[in-house]
């Protein structure tokens, strides 16, 4: 498994931007702008280790984050969604967001922080149980 970034909720993208990457150092790595999902992802390195990154998400349309909703998720890259979700299942992890498409699920922490894990390379092809399988709580 390897560390892929943290993921940030922000209200103001240019505040946040001077914060991290003005006082703090960090460096844009990547920027992703969703016009279907009204979102803009901001990814952000740091010299020492660019990889390990700072995903900022700016939701467009106003949201008041409350409960921590502000933190979003630590994300991990897999080898096998799938052999991943079946093992974390018979260890007694619930699967949130199971992985339908091949490509992402996310569980949580025993703290409730969400955990959200890609498959390495692009998906894989969609199978049973995973593609009939429902989200169980939030994610």
């Amino acid at each position: 498994m390897k560390y892929l970034h943290t993921m940030v909720r922000v209200t103001n993208l240019e505040e946040s931007l001077d914060f991290y990457c003005t006082k703090l150092g960090l460096k844009e790595v990547r920027r992703m702008e969703n016009e279907k999902g009204r979102f803009t992802l901001v990814y952000l390195g740091a010299d020492e280790n660019p990889e390990a990154q700072v995903e900022l998400t700016y939701n467009w349309d106003p949201e008041v984050y409350t409960g921590g909703r502000n933190f979003g998720h630590l994300a991990f890259a897999v080898d096998d969604i799938y052999a991943t979700c079946q093992r974390l299942m018979d260890q007694g992890v619930t699967i949130n967001r199971p992985p339908r498409d091949g490509y992402m699920a996310f569980i949580r922490s025993p703290d409730n922080i969400s955990v959200e894990l890609l498959q390495k390379g692009g998906a894989l092809e969609p199978r049973e149980p995973w593609t009939s399988m429902p989200n169980t709580g939030t994610w």
